[in-house]
């Protein structure tokens, strides 16, 4: 694998690592990982919420399979069902996770009436 220069990966990913709010999903099983990401996304309080950072464990030579798969195609579904406008893959070096960018709850709740 290149290894790239952190500004190159930003480049490429996106450059947001701080959301208002972090899931902090590292250590935990892929059940309760989706678990909790379904919570945050159907149950989020009222529209103050607007960007998330999902943080995982990042992959080592002994790890396994990581979140990283499994937790991107939920939020690629969340998208596609309007619960997401945007997500984005963090750099390594920001940690690891997702950026995850939230609709405004107004919003939706007006064109649904």
């Amino acid at each position: 694998m290149p290894l790239f220069e952190p500004d190159s990966i930003r480049a490429l990913v996106g450059d947001r690592a701080n959301g208002e709010h972090t899931l902090d999903l590292r250590g935990v099983s892929l059940s309760q990982a989706g678990t909790a990401i379904s919570q945050m996304l159907e149950q989020r309080p009222s529209g103050d919420l607007e960007s998330v950072v999902i943080r995982i464990d990042p992959a080592t030579p002994t790890s396994g399979e990581t979140l990283f798969l499994p937790v991107g195609r939920q939020l690629l579904e969340a998208r596609r069902r309007g619960l997401i406008t945007r997500f984005h893959p963090l750099p390594e070096a920001d940690g690891g996770g997702f950026y995850v960018e939230l609709p405004d709850r107004s919003e939706n709740e007006e064109t649904q009436q």
